[in-house]
């Protein structure tokens, strides 16, 4: 009635259904559903029930059949031993009647003589024939499965007869003989084959085959014995393997070497190295064939290649496996070749692929590896250049030092022993691409230089200060000298120590890892040197070269700047020493207590500045042009440039004798060119005391910020037969560094720093630029 009033009050609205008759309607739908389903789900639990029942109902019928099966086989072996029993009588009845005949035969007269031998001679011989009795002793001992009371009997019977020995004809009494071996045999056999087997029921049965002359088989059946219970404990612990995947493959070597020791000596025991060299020969071979299982097995359970808990389980392995090597080899068991041709390839995979994740965790800086120690001690150390660089750079030096310390941590000594030489390898192609991917982040890096790109998504912010620049190399400066060898002579010593004693550890190091680390040393140097001279050149360019191109060394200032009193060196090589005493303020806040490294890069520098003036034949060609004029003042001017670049490297206590001789160089082809266009340098320069004494005094001036400087600390000059300056050695304090024939680290043999100096004189506050 609601509904008709409704719609009396909407004659235009027929189409709208109430709220309540789709609710009704949906909730008969929903209901009808869930009975629907419920009615499936009984119906499906009721063929459940019936399956479980037929399937109980199956297995009783299937227990009642084989307690039948068992009970048939209790049967007819009481069935043999009644037949048995029953021939024993019927041959007790025939004795019997034997003897019966032979007491009639008495009594009876000889009427009756001749109807008993036909009654004799109708009876079979073999009756009262003890062969006859014997075989059929075997079959019933046969029959009722007594193999060690038939092997007895036949071992006895083979030892006794005559007819058994040699290799006389085959009678039927030794063809029957032989049968019944072939059956106690395959008996024997059919029990050692058995899975439930214990040790001791098969030794027992094969000492059975070994006194039935079956030797051979007897051994392949021991070794098969041993191969299949290491194998079934093997098969039974592999699901395990994941939860601990770096002790797994040490189990399971332990496993196979020890069955293998145990299947030794126990044929050593049963058969007798001395006495057949074929069983030894067998055992070899089956070792082998085990071994390879081992480094199967340990291959298709072992963690992804390329975890650090990959690598552990492999060096673990192979230390445990060679170590069981070694003490079979007393038993005459020669596995550790075998083992190391097996085992190399799989090593070597996880080695690279280990190396390649380094990688990734390096360069990738969206790469995350929470297995990396974070309270490393080298994480405090290249953290200190963090503050003058960018922070990317430096997560990129510890992030090297870390993956590379976490692979070192899982080697072994026995693994640094054979693949120390591949690990060294590999950290220097790791390092090298690392002072790659830092030369990228300096100033005058573009992809046509020629450098490797290393990964396309790393954004690297530019290195554009120099103690940004001096960070990076302090950084790769530190990791080569101090934290790499650290860390590998941990390893090595350990190495060392394994196989010759701690006392032994430094001469050992010093002598037979030598070669390797040397070598690898050497290498990683040149690595070094590639960003170094990198940093160099680019410093140098800079500084020769102004914003616009145009070079600021020009052979203009020696052919017409006209000469004045004050024998200073020219502008830019006072701009040089202006620029180098900065940079060494810098250096010496940043590379702060790498002294080393600071004598090396500014010796390069001044280096560099030469060489780039040696080799830049724009320069000479200027002075070879015929059309210019030369003058006197212009050689003299350029002599003093060279000798007040040497005097910076001497004075600051770098190694100056490369940086001499460069400038020697320089100088002789000067006066060549010189000499050619008709000025006499004989006659026109001065003495050449005087070229060393006034670079010394210029420094003093430009130290001091006046020409009114104090007179300059005296210092020996020698000359030589060609009549330019030859610098002299320097004194007893740095008589190392001038020993040395070169800056560069590469020709250095071993990390000995260079003698200390003191560097106050180059921080002296009252220091006036030229160029201003």
């Amino acid at each position: 009635m609601e509904s008709s009033e409704e719609e009396d009050d909407f004659p235009s609205i027929e189409s709208i259904t109430p709220q309540s008759k789709i609710d009704s309607v949906h909730q008969s739908l929903t209901e009808k559903g869930i009975r629907k389903l419920c009615c499936e789900l009984l119906d499906l639990k009721d063929a459940v029930e019936n399956m479980c029942g037929d399937m109980r109902t199956k297995y009783l019928a299937f227990l009642r059949i084989s307690e039948e099966a068992v009970e048939m086989e209790h049967e007819l072996v009481d069935l043999r031993k009644h037949i048995s029993s029953q021939g024993i009588v019927v041959q007790d009845l025939m004795a019997g009647l034997c003897r019966e005949m032979d007491e009639w035969k008495r009594s009876g007269g000889d009427a009756d003589d001749t109807d008993n031998s036909e009654v004799m001679d109708s009876l079979p011989n073999e009756l009262t024939d003890p062969k006859s009795e014997f075989l059929e002793k075997i079959d019933l001992l046969l029959a009722e499965h007594k193999v060690d009371e038939a092997l007895e009997a036949m071992d006895t019977e083979e030892r006794n007869s005559s007819e058994l020995k040699g290799i006389a004809e085959m009678s039927s009494y030794k063809s029957a003989f032989m049968e019944r071996k072939t059956v106690l045999e395959d008996q024997l056999l059919r029990i050692a084959k058995q899975p439930s087997i214990s040790l001791a029921e098969l030794k027992h049965v094969l000492v059975g085959l070994i006194r039935l002359g079956k030797g051979p088989t007897a051994h392949q059946l021991l070794l098969k014995f041993y191969a299949t219970s290491v194998h079934r404990r093997i098969e039974s612990s592999l699901p395990s393997c994941s939860t601990c995947p770096n002790t797994f493959p040490a189990t399971l070597s332990k496993l196979v070497f020890s069955n293998i020791s145990i299947a030794a000596k126990e044929t050593a025991a049963m058969f007798g190295d001395d006495d057949n060299p074929a069983y030894s020969n067998k055992v070899i071979q089956w070792a082998e064939r085990e071994v390879e299982y081992l480094v199967r097995l340990v291959k298709e359970n072992a963690a992804p290649s390329e975890t650090a808990s990959a690598l552990r389980a492999a060096s673990v392995c192979l230390q445990d496996c060679l170590n069981y090597c070694k003490v079979l080899e007393p038993q005459g068991l020669i596995l550790s070749k075998l083992f190391l041709v097996l085992f190399r390839p799989y090593v070597e995979e996880v080695l690279e692929l280990n190396f390649r994740r380094a990688r990734r965790v390096i360069f990738d800086l969206t790469e995350t590896d929470e297995g990396l120690e974070t309270s490393s001690e080298f994480v405090a150390v290249l953290s200190e250049f963090a503050i003058a660089s960018d922070t990317t750079m430096t997560d990129c030096s510890i992030r090297f030092m870390q993956i590379v310390q976490d692979i070192l941590e899982q080697l072994t000594h026995l693994v640094v022993l054979h693949f120390g030489e591949s690990v060294l390898s590999r950290i220097l192609q790791l390092y090298d691409k690392y002072i790659d991917f830092l030369i990228k982040a300096l100033p005058g890096h573009a992809d046509e230089d020629g450098l490797p790109e290393l990964q396309d998504n790393t954004v690297l912010a530019r290195a554009e200060t120099d103690s940004e620049q001096l960070a990076l190399l302090g950084a790769a400066f530190t990791i080569l000298d101090e934290l790499l060898p650290k860390s590998l002579f941990k390893v090595w010593k350990l190495q060392i120590e394994n196989s010759g004693g701690e006392g032994e550890s430094n001469a050992a190091l010093n002598n037979s890892s030598a070669p390797e680390l040397k070598e690898w040393k050497r290498h990683m140097v040149q690595a070094f040197d590639k960003l170094r001279n990198y940093f160099c050149l680019q410093f140098v360019l800079s500084f020769i070269y102004s914003r616009e191109g145009r070079t600021r060394l020009d052979a203009l200032i020696y052919l017409t700047e006209t000469p004045d009193d004050s024998h200073l060196p020219s502008l830019p090589f006072q701009a040089l020493f202006s620029k180098l005493q900065q940079l060494a303020i810098i250096a010496g806040d940043v590379l702060l207590g790498k002294e080393k490294l600071q004598k090396i890069l500014l010796a390069r520098l001044t280096e560099t500045v030469i060489i780039w003036l040696s080799n830049e034949q724009e320069f000479w060609s200027a002075f070879e042009d015929e059309s210019t004029p030369l003058q006197p003042f212009g050689l003299q001017q350029l002599i003093l440039d060279m000798n007040f670049t040497v005097e910076i490297a001497r004075f600051a206590g770098y190694p100056f004798k490369v940086v001499q001789n460069h400038a020697s160089v320089v100088i002789n082809r000067a006066i060549n060119i010189f000499s050619s266009r008709g000025i006499n340098p004989q006659s026109s320069l001065p003495k050449t005391e005087w070229f060393s004494e006034a670079a010394k005094s210029a420094i003093n001036r430009l130290l001091m910020g006046s020409d009114e400087a104090s007179e300059p600390e005296e210092y020996e000059v020698e000359e030589d037969d060609g009549g330019h300056i030859v610098l002299p050695e320097i004194d007893s304090d740095h008589s190392d560094s001038g020993s040395t024939e070169t800056s560069s680290l590469s020709t250095m043999d071993s990390f000995e720093s260079f003698a200390s100096a003191s560097m106050a004189d180059l921080e002296s506050p009252s220091f006036t630029d030229s160029e201003s």
